[in-house]
């Protein structure tokens, strides 16, 4: 079994569709599946309770079927940071608790290909205490780095992946999504930017997905290249 903790140099940096992407490669290679996104804010109300888009992107590449609780044990409403949503929730979180609920779907739910996905960047908090860091740390699972292709992401993706290195986890491989057509209009450029990744992060490529106009699983599956993990 191969499981996987997925972060992102920034919000929007593209770590959903990855996340869903590398699932649905591992589908096609007829392996089983989970994406579980513990926590999400900026959940809908719908007649079956908070619904996380991100989370419903993962239960839909995840088979066999799971329910939507598993995938998404938390679900807040406020579109903010996670700390700040569960306390106007009054749903305060804790890494012990959280990371109790992971292992309890871990153990009860085996698959060959297990992705979990944090929220925001690595250091986005959950309470004043802990953040997403400290949930990652626990598990111990190796680390897929999703940057956010823009200005300022070779920044952002070099102090990542130092910061996943100092608390002590793998750094198994990383992607890019360009998140800014206008950033990679110039191919010169972009391919410059790409090579400093490849030079500075010392982790393999799992793959560059352009910007796609309505982005899809699917479609971002042929970009990323799973046999890399």
């Amino acid at each position: 079994m191969k499981r996987f903790f997925v972060t992102g140099t920034d919000t929007d940096a593209g770590k959903t569709l990855v996340t869903a992407a590398l699932l649905h490669a591992a589908r096609q290679q007829q392996l089983s599946t989970l994406g579980l996104k513990p926590i999400a804010s900026g959940s809908s109300l719908t007649p079956d309770g908070l619904r996380n888009s991100d989370a419903l992107a993962l239960q839909q590449q995840s088979v066999p079927p799971v329910d939507y609780v598993t995938v998404n044990p938390i679900a807040l409403a406020p579109a903010i940071a996670p700390h700040l949503a569960a306390l106007e929730a009054g749903q305060p979180l804790n890494v012990c608790d959280t990371t109790r609920l992971l292992r309890e779907t871990l153990s009860q739910t085996a698959r060959r290909f297990t992705l979990i996905e944090g929220a925001g960047g690595w250091r986005v908090p959950i309470n004043e205490r802990e953040d997403f860091a400290d949930i990652a740390i626990a598990l111990g699972f190796p680390v897929i780095l999703v940057v956010g292709l823009k200005l300022g992401c070779l920044n952002h993706a070099c102090l990542t992946a130092e910061a996943i290195r100092a608390d002590g986890l793998t750094l198994a491989g990383w992607a890019g999504s360009v998140v800014d057509p206008a950033f990679a209009a110039d191919t010169a450029r972009l391919a410059a930017n790409i090579a400093h990744l490849e030079s500075k992060l010392a982790a393999p490529c799992l793959g560059i997905i352009p910007h796609l106009t309505t982005p899809d699983a699917a479609t971002a599956h042929c970009y990323l290249s799973l046999e890399i993990l």
